[in-house]
Protein backbone atom coordinates (compact mmCIF):
# COMPACT_ATOMS: atom_id res chain seq x y z
CA UNK A 1 0.00 0.00 0.00
CA UNK A 2 1.28 3.44 -0.82
CA UNK A 3 1.16 5.95 2.00
CA UNK A 4 -1.37 8.76 1.96
CA UNK A 5 0.56 12.03 1.94
CA UNK A 6 -1.29 15.21 2.89
CA UNK A 7 1.12 18.13 2.74
CA UNK A 8 0.95 21.85 3.51
CA UNK A 9 -0.56 24.06 0.86
CA UNK A 10 1.87 24.77 -1.98
CA UNK A 11 1.43 28.21 -3.60
CA UNK A 12 2.59 26.64 -6.88
CA UNK A 13 -0.55 24.49 -7.18
CA UNK A 14 -2.51 27.17 -9.10
CA UNK A 15 0.38 27.50 -11.59
CA UNK A 16 0.52 23.71 -12.01
CA UNK A 17 -3.21 23.77 -12.74
CA UNK A 18 -2.77 26.57 -15.29
CA UNK A 19 0.04 24.65 -17.02
CA UNK A 20 -2.11 21.50 -17.23
CA UNK A 21 -5.08 23.57 -18.42
CA UNK A 22 -3.00 25.20 -21.17
CA UNK A 23 -1.72 21.80 -22.29
CA UNK A 24 -5.26 20.38 -22.49
CA UNK A 25 -6.51 23.39 -24.44
CA UNK A 26 -3.59 23.04 -26.87
CA UNK A 27 -4.48 19.37 -27.26
CA UNK A 28 -8.23 19.75 -27.81
CA UNK A 29 -9.64 23.25 -27.32
CA UNK A 30 -12.28 22.54 -29.97
CA UNK A 31 -13.81 19.83 -27.75
CA UNK A 32 -13.62 21.58 -24.36
CA UNK A 33 -16.11 24.10 -22.95
CA UNK A 34 -14.34 24.73 -19.61
CA UNK A 35 -11.56 23.42 -17.38
CA UNK A 36 -11.95 23.94 -13.65
CA UNK A 37 -9.45 23.47 -10.83
CA UNK A 38 -11.26 21.38 -8.23
CA UNK A 39 -10.30 19.48 -5.10
CA UNK A 40 -8.22 20.57 -2.15
CA UNK A 41 -5.35 22.01 -4.19
CA UNK A 42 -7.88 24.55 -5.52
CA UNK A 43 -8.49 25.99 -2.03
CA UNK A 44 -5.78 28.48 -1.01
CA UNK A 45 -4.13 27.54 2.27
CA UNK A 46 -5.62 24.03 2.47
CA UNK A 47 -3.31 21.07 3.02
CA UNK A 48 -3.78 18.42 0.34
CA UNK A 49 -2.36 15.43 -1.41
CA UNK A 50 0.04 16.77 -4.06
CA UNK A 51 -2.37 15.93 -6.87
CA UNK A 52 -3.97 18.61 -9.02
CA UNK A 53 -7.60 17.77 -9.81
CA UNK A 54 -9.13 19.16 -13.00
CA UNK A 55 -12.63 18.88 -14.38
CA UNK A 56 -12.82 19.34 -18.15
CA UNK A 57 -16.34 19.97 -19.39
CA UNK A 58 -16.64 18.64 -22.93
CA UNK A 59 -18.93 19.59 -25.79
CA UNK A 60 -20.24 16.02 -26.05
CA UNK A 61 -19.79 12.49 -24.79
CA UNK A 62 -18.26 11.65 -28.15
CA UNK A 63 -15.39 13.96 -27.22
CA UNK A 64 -14.39 11.49 -24.47
CA UNK A 65 -13.78 8.84 -27.12
CA UNK A 66 -11.94 11.35 -29.30
CA UNK A 67 -9.76 12.63 -26.46
CA UNK A 68 -8.75 9.31 -24.91
CA UNK A 69 -5.99 8.46 -27.43
CA UNK A 70 -4.75 12.07 -27.39
CA UNK A 71 -4.53 12.03 -23.60
CA UNK A 72 -2.76 8.67 -23.65
CA UNK A 73 -0.19 10.09 -26.08
CA UNK A 74 0.31 12.95 -23.60
CA UNK A 75 1.06 10.43 -20.82
CA UNK A 76 -2.35 10.19 -19.15
CA UNK A 77 -3.60 6.80 -17.98
CA UNK A 78 -7.34 6.19 -18.51
CA UNK A 79 -9.32 4.68 -15.63
CA UNK A 80 -12.87 4.91 -17.04
CA UNK A 81 -15.94 6.21 -15.24
CA UNK A 82 -14.84 4.70 -11.92
CA UNK A 83 -17.48 6.43 -9.80
CA UNK A 84 -20.38 5.85 -12.19
CA UNK A 85 -21.09 9.60 -12.24
CA UNK A 86 -20.49 10.25 -15.92
CA UNK A 87 -16.94 11.51 -15.27
CA UNK A 88 -14.09 9.69 -16.98
CA UNK A 89 -10.88 9.71 -14.97
CA UNK A 90 -7.32 10.05 -16.28
CA UNK A 91 -4.12 10.36 -14.21
CA UNK A 92 -0.56 11.39 -14.89
CA UNK A 93 2.33 11.55 -12.45
CA UNK A 94 5.13 14.09 -12.32
CA UNK A 95 8.15 14.18 -10.03
CA UNK A 96 6.60 16.66 -7.57
CA UNK A 97 2.88 16.10 -8.11
CA UNK A 98 0.23 14.21 -9.96
CA UNK A 99 -2.66 15.21 -12.17
CA UNK A 100 -6.15 13.75 -11.94
CA UNK A 101 -8.27 14.78 -14.88
CA UNK A 102 -12.01 14.20 -15.04
CA UNK A 103 -13.86 14.51 -18.34
CA UNK A 104 -17.58 15.19 -18.20
CA UNK A 105 -20.30 16.91 -20.18
CA UNK A 106 -22.16 20.10 -19.38
CA UNK A 107 -24.71 19.76 -16.59
CA UNK A 108 -22.91 16.85 -14.88
CA UNK A 109 -24.12 16.68 -11.25
CA UNK A 110 -20.77 15.51 -9.83
CA UNK A 111 -18.98 18.39 -11.55
CA UNK A 112 -21.53 20.83 -10.12
CA UNK A 113 -21.01 19.39 -6.62
CA UNK A 114 -17.22 19.66 -6.94
CA UNK A 115 -17.53 23.36 -7.76
CA UNK A 116 -19.99 23.92 -4.88
CA UNK A 117 -17.63 22.18 -2.45
CA UNK A 118 -14.57 24.10 -3.66
CA UNK A 119 -16.31 27.46 -3.60
CA UNK A 120 -17.81 26.87 -0.17
CA UNK A 121 -14.41 26.02 1.32
CA UNK A 122 -12.88 29.08 -0.34
CA UNK A 123 -15.57 31.30 1.18
CA UNK A 124 -15.60 29.64 4.63
CA UNK A 125 -12.07 29.36 6.07
CA UNK A 126 -13.33 27.72 9.28
CA UNK A 127 -14.97 24.92 7.30
CA UNK A 128 -11.76 24.54 5.26
CA UNK A 129 -9.77 24.27 8.51
CA UNK A 130 -12.16 21.55 9.74
CA UNK A 131 -11.70 19.68 6.47
CA UNK A 132 -7.92 19.96 6.72
CA UNK A 133 -7.96 18.57 10.27
CA UNK A 134 -10.15 15.67 9.14
CA UNK A 135 -7.88 14.88 6.18
CA UNK A 136 -4.74 14.94 8.31
CA UNK A 137 -6.38 12.71 10.91
CA UNK A 138 -7.64 10.24 8.31
CA UNK A 139 -4.30 10.12 6.48
CA UNK A 140 -2.51 9.24 9.73
CA UNK A 141 -5.19 6.76 10.81
CA UNK A 142 -5.67 5.06 7.42
CA UNK A 143 -2.16 3.58 7.27
CA UNK A 144 -2.29 3.46 3.46
CA UNK A 145 -5.92 2.30 3.28
CA UNK A 146 -7.32 4.60 0.57
CA UNK A 147 -10.88 3.35 1.04
CA UNK A 148 -10.71 4.36 4.71
CA UNK A 149 -9.27 7.78 3.85
CA UNK A 150 -11.75 8.54 1.07
CA UNK A 151 -14.73 7.04 2.86
CA UNK A 152 -13.90 8.97 6.01
CA UNK A 153 -14.32 12.24 4.11
CA UNK A 154 -17.64 11.44 2.44
CA UNK A 155 -20.00 12.63 5.21
CA UNK A 156 -18.08 15.90 5.56
CA UNK A 157 -18.17 16.49 1.81
CA UNK A 158 -21.88 15.69 1.59
CA UNK A 159 -22.70 17.99 4.53
CA UNK A 160 -20.64 20.80 3.01
CA UNK A 161 -22.42 20.48 -0.34
CA UNK A 162 -25.75 20.54 1.50
CA UNK A 163 -24.71 23.72 3.33
CA UNK A 164 -23.61 25.32 0.08
CA UNK A 165 -26.85 24.38 -1.63
CA UNK A 166 -28.94 25.75 1.26
CA UNK A 167 -27.01 29.02 1.42
CA UNK A 168 -27.34 29.50 -2.33
CA UNK A 169 -31.09 28.79 -2.39
CA UNK A 170 -33.15 31.93 -3.01
CA UNK A 171 -34.98 33.11 0.09
CA UNK A 172 -38.76 33.03 0.00
CA UNK A 173 -40.72 35.79 1.48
Amino acid sequence: MRPIRVIDYDPQWPQLFEAARAELLALAANRILAIDHIGSTAVPGLAAKPKIDLDAVLLSEAAVTDLTPLLQTAGYIPHGDISGEGRWTFTRDHASHGLRLYLCTQGNAAHHDCLLFRDYLRAHPQRAAEYQALKLHLAAEANGDWDHYTGGKSDFVRETIERATTEMAPSRG
